[in-house]
């Protein structure tokens, strides 16, 4: 059972990062531990039988895994425009349980646990193809590199701009939605094809996605939904290059915003070193934009940004990475928000990791435009 579960993983590996999975804690492992040791005997007999689908059966089900981790943080900020300049802070507490069941079929849930429980990830994937596998639920927009990927592998204390506003992860997106963890309610069909070279690697990988459009936990307002998509070619192994694309509306209080949006993208990962970078590029008007009085647009109808990383091995336990970052709020220079960071990252084990990371900001669209922070931050697994 476990060769079984481990050959599924691996099949849907396809970038330098994974989605926003997590690896079991050290706690939790003991857990896992006794719940597949229990289950061990009827899988294994379960594996040996073809399936005879009924509503009263129960083999064919591996052990859930559970999970969670803890991000804690320390912020300081030279901004001078700020009421609080330094603080300690959660920014993360998550817990989840993932599973199979009649070999094909995946399911996941994720909560967020910090400050009141929410609700991040609900799933259920049919994985019996690589070319052609099926996911329903509330999961991570399908759009950049970046929104998909786990925030322990991003090497940063924080996602780039252009994912945190584009996707709404962390800010708020141009057409006016407020952050939605980069999530949205819909189904999604993705898939690997054409294995070429000598290690077959899969040239291709797809993934076409509606959703409602409307963010986390939300049901459709509008009767319109979002679609995206995107296109991934490995040339080589680990070498990818994508194009992402993304047409839908926003609605809120009865006024409707078009965005339409794309992305360019490039990552290679080679010897356990990074290169990550991306162009995103949006259109349409924000909502906060709109007088209701006169029914007139105001404001610009566009923005974008791009971002470029390196992650650099130096030791077994310390990678740092190095980033240069630009959001422009309404596509032109003269709203640009420019920050340069580093970022050492010390893991100890792979459930504990230490990040240090200095940001320079240069933002023309503050009152104090050229300022700097300090972020400390912990993850733990547990």
């Amino acid at each position: 059972m476990k060769r079984l579960l481990y050959l599924i993983l691996m099949s849907l590996s396809f970038s330098v990062y994974a989605e926003d999975e997590c690896e079991e804690g050290f706690l939790t492992q003991y857990l896992n531990s006794a719940l597949a040791s229990q289950m061990q005997k009827a899988d294994s007999v379960a594996a040996n039988n073809s399936i005879k689908y009924s509503r009263k059966l129960t083999d064919y089900i591996t052990a859930p895994v559970f999970g969670g981790y803890i991000i804690g943080k320390y912020g300081y900020s030279s901004r001078e425009d700020l009421a609080i300049s330094n603080s300690f802070e959660a920014r993360m507490v998550r817990m989840y349980v993932s599973g199979y069941l009649l070999r094909d079929f995946k399911y996941r849930v994720q909560l967020e646990c910090r400050d009141t429980p929410a609700m991040r990830d609900y799933t259920l994937e049919w994985l019996r193809f690589k070319e052609f596998q099926i996911k329903f639920g509330q999961f991570k927009r399908c759009f950049t590199f970046e929104n998909p990927a786990n925030p322990w592998d991003i090497g940063f204390g924080g996602y780039s701009q252009m994912a945190m506003h584009f996707t709404a992860l962390g800010s708020a997106d141009p057409s006016g939605e407020a952050a939605q963890n980069g999530r949205d309610q819909g189904l999604q069909f993705s898939g690997d094809l054409f294995p070429v070279g000598k290690d077959k690697h899969r040239l291709i990988r797809y993934q076409l996605a509606v959703y409602n459009g409307s963010g986390q936990n939300r049901k459709e307002n509008d009767n319109k939904k979002d679609w995206m998509g995107n296109i991934q070619i490995q040339l080589v192994k680990n070498l990818y290059v994508a194009l992402f694309g993304w047409t839908g509306s926003y609605t809120a209080n009865g006024v409707t915003a078009i965005r339409k949006r794309w992305a360019l993208s490039a990552q290679y990962n080679w010897n356990d070193w990074d290169f990550i970078g991306e162009y995103g590029h949006h259109t349409g008007k924000n909502l906060n934009n709109y007088d209701a009085t006169t029914g007139i647009w105001g404001g610009p109808d566009a923005a974008d940004g791009w971002y470029a990383k390196i992650g650099i091995p130096c030791t077994p336990w310390l990678k740092t990475w190095l980033k240069y970052d630009v959001y422009r709020q309404d596509a032109t220079w003269n709203t640009a928000r420019t920050v340069l960071s580093v970022c050492p990252n010390v893991q100890l084990h792979k459930n504990l990791k230490f990040q240090l990371q200095y940001n320079y900001v240069h933002d023309k669209t503050a009152q104090d435009r050229d300022f700097h922070e300090l972020w400390a931050q912990a993850y733990v697994r547990f």
